[in-house]
């Protein structure tokens, strides 16, 4: 069993499960709570463009040739990479593989520049927030109240020592950084 991160676009259909997935995900946990064209209206919100190098960048984990779990992230703020569509396919979950996306997107913005992670989840998405908590995201928000009070969950993370050990390696901000790579 091989898993490889493939970075791409969310155009290429080796991401169509990825994205079909989330809609079904999306709807049957919120239905039209956030809008009336349901999940396909969030995840239709951006271009694919936006997650293109230099400031954005979407990868695929895939095993034996099918996708099994990918993100991405957008240009927030000059520092400030935000994460999005972080998945895993659904018959595959508890096994570790969005904290694998997760780092691995970690990594990627820090080889594009960034110093910091931004990214929201969903207040009925309790799996996400147990994620980002784990690894080392500040909830901005308070975690002892409702999370239904604030509709989205914001997070941030410093990865600051990311940028600083890609120095050492010599390797700054390699943005044009697009093969596929091994974990």
């Amino acid at each position: 069993m091989s898993d490889t991160f493939f970075y791409t676009s969310p155009l290429d259909p080796r991401a169509k499960p990825l994205i079909d997935e989330l809609i079904i995900e999306y709807d049957s946990r919120y239905g039209n709570y956030f809008s009336d064209e349901g999940a396909a209206a969030e995840l239709n919100r951006y271009p694919p463009e936006a997650f293109a190098p230099p400031h954005g960048n979407f990868v695929l984990l895939v095993r034996n040739g099918e996708t099994i779990g990918g993100g991405a992230f957008k240009h927030y703020d000059d520092c400030t990479a935000e994460f999005k569509r972080i998945w895993t396919r659904s018959d595959l979950r508890r096994q570790g593989l969005a904290r694998k996306v997760l780092l691995e997107l970690e990594a990627q913005a820090a080889r594009q520049g960034y110093s910091r992670i931004y990214l929201t989840t969903g207040f009925r998405q309790p799996e996400a927030v147990g994620l980002y908590l784990v690894n080392g995201y500040t909830a901005l928000f308070d975690v002892d109240a409702d999370p239904e009070i604030y509709k989205t969950l914001p997070f941030e993370k410093d990865i600051t020592h990311l940028v600083a050990s890609l120095a050492l390696l010599g390797d700054p901000h390699p943005s044009h950084l697009q093969a596929a790579h091994h974990p």
